[in-house]
């Protein structure tokens, strides 16, 4: 009974739980495999990095106010962010790595920057 390479479909020769003919197979079939779940990976990571350049251009002195319909002129996707500080008043930081906000009301936005440590 032959048993295939799950990515050429070639015949396999060797071990009995052998899955591939060679390590190229393998390697091919399982980036195939992983491609969606990197693609999706990828775009979450590219819109942080764009929120986090948006904020880095509305802040350059490291705390500010601005209008929340700047923010989303400029693209800024306020579903996306790394982590949240909740002070002990309670309001909540969102930030996207060291760049924070800090929604103030329904038209405006406070940017932060965090400390260094």
């Amino acid at each position: 009974m032959d048993r295939f390479c799950l990515d050429c479909k070639q015949v396999i020769f060797g071990r009995r739980d052998k899955k591939f003919c060679n390590d190229a197979c393998r390697s091919n079939y399982n980036n195939r495999k992983n491609s969606q779940l990197n693609t999706f990976i990828r775009q979450v990571d590219h819109t942080l990095k764009k929120n986090r350049n948006i904020l880095l251009q509305l802040n350059p002195s490291g705390k500010t106010k601005v209008l929340r319909e700047r923010m989303n002129k400029m693209g800024f996707d306020f579903g996306y962010f790394t982590n949240i500080l909740e002070t002990a008043k309670g309001d909540r930081y969102l930030f996207c790595y060291e760049q924070g906000y800090l929604p103030i009301n329904d038209h405006e936005v406070l940017l932060v920057k965090k400390k260094e440590q």
